[in-house]
């Protein structure tokens, strides 16, 4: 019998492996078939992502909905920031803004919203002035007082690209399931945060989130598009895999509650420390609950 499990276990690797390798580089006869599946390939990976069982809500014993924050430059959230200079990286290699960005200009992303609470939705075109400052340069200015037409030299265009993204948001459901007696979590939305475009040559520029995405509406999307694993190059991470996971570090900065789902910093200002402990319990009470279910 642990023969069997063992082989089973060494079948399941290597068709892991074999799913999300880099495709055909050890058989590649030019650097163009890299990265290229096979039809037969393609048939045997049949390589979508986990759905998600169903939950009534009569299942449902308790539930917490908050809101955290993924700081990019910590080294447990670097899978989700890098890489942010694509031009001497292969095409399979791109960060998280990145595929988010790609993916909502060519429509495979069809909704974005203004808000965590979906209530607004935007085009790229409602939000492009968060995502681009036009300015023109004194000599610009003197051009068009003189009469003439603005010379593309004398215009500055500031893009956000994905070196600019400094965190995540993102907005998500704690819940006990009393069928499974567990506790769960269910991710429901993110959003890249990046200093304000307009202000973001000062010192200290203020962090705006960009545009906020159902998350279940981005699945197959995230499932595609591979993070660097680290430990083994051969395996990536899909970025739904680490989302779902929670193969990332997240900071809670705010809970739905009684005073219109205030943020941590309403109540507890000026004070980086307090508002850390008090995120911490806000978790604490959260995990608690799971374990007072087994206290008699």
């Amino acid at each position: 019998m642990k023969l069997k499990s063992f082989l089973l276990t060494v079948v399941a690797v290597c068709t892991v492996s074999g799913m999300f390798a880099q495709a055909n580089i050890l058989n590649a006869k030019s650097p163009e078939q890299i990265g290229v599946r096979t039809e037969a390939q393609k048939a045997i990976d049949n390589d979508k992502p986990l759905e998600y069982g169903y939950v009534d809500d009569r299942d449902i014993l308790f539930s917490k909905t908050v809101w955290e924050k993924i700081v990019l430059d910590e080294r447990a959230n670097f899978p989700l920031y890098y890489p942010i200079d694509t031009n001497n990286i292969g095409k399979d290699r791109r960060s998280l803004y990145d595929v988010l960005m790609k993916n909502i200009k060519n429509g495979n992303i069809k909704n974005i919203y203004d808000d965590s609470y979906f209530t607004t939705k935007r085009t790229l075109k409602d939000i492009e002035s968060a995502l681009v400052k036009i300015d023109t340069t004194e000599l610009g200015i003197e051009q068009l007082n003189a009469g003439e037409e603005l010379s593309a030299e004398y215009i500055n265009r500031r893009d956000i690209t994905a070196a600019d993204i400094t965190e995540y948001h993102i907005r998500g459901l704690w819940y006990f399931d009393k069928r499974q007696a567990e506790m769960k979590y269910r991710l429901i939305g993110i959003a890249p945060v990046a200093p304000d475009v307009n202000f973001i040559e000062d010192e200290n520029p203020d962090l705006v989130p960009l545009f906020w995405i159902f998350f279940p509406d981005s699945r197959e999307v995230l499932h595609e598009a591979k993070a660097f694993n680290n430990e083994n190059s051969s395996i990536p991470f899909s970025f739904d895999h680490i989302l779902n996971s929670r193969r990332f570090q997240g900071y809670i900065f705010k809970e739905e509650n009684e005073q219109g789902d205030r943020k941590i910093t309403e109540y507890v200002s000026q004070n980086a420390l307090m508002q850390l402990l008090e995120s911490e319990r806000i978790k604490d009470k959260i995990r608690d609950f799971e374990l007072d279910m087994w206290t008699y």
